[in-house]
């Protein structure tokens, strides 16, 4: 698989506005913001979408959603509510084939999303 910009991203190889990074994960601003809070949570093991993911992924899949709970409590997001998005597939919305969480937050969201 061509390493996409996640990768580079983790590699170093492109600079990013990271709020977390660990052995298993990477948490960066989205450069799009589609709200005011909006943070890209990455795995570092290349899996293109959740559909790919393996019951030996469970604790990873965890890990991300931990994550999650942990920078929206950590940007103040906790109280006013959040939003945790993953797109599957381009017909989804995902643009990017490398799993990711979309952790959004900061202004009121609507359902259904569209």
């Amino acid at each position: 698989m061509e390493k996409t910009i996640f990768g580079r991203i983790i590699d170093g190889e492109i600079p990013a506005d990271k709020l977390l990074e660990n052995e298993d994960l990477i948490a960066i601003r989205d450069i799009n913001p589609q709200a005011p809070t909006h943070v890209l949570i990455i795995p570092k093991r290349p899996l293109v979408g959740i559909s790919d993911s393996t019951k030996a992924d469970d604790p990873l899949l965890g890990k991300l959603l931990g994550a999650a709970r942990d920078l929206a409590k950590d940007l103040g997001l906790k109280d006013g509510g959040y939003r945790v998005v993953i797109n599957n597939g381009e017909s989804a919305g995902q643009s990017v084939p490398h799993l990711h969480l979309h952790l959004l937050g900061g202004r009121d969201f609507r359902w259904p999303p569209g």
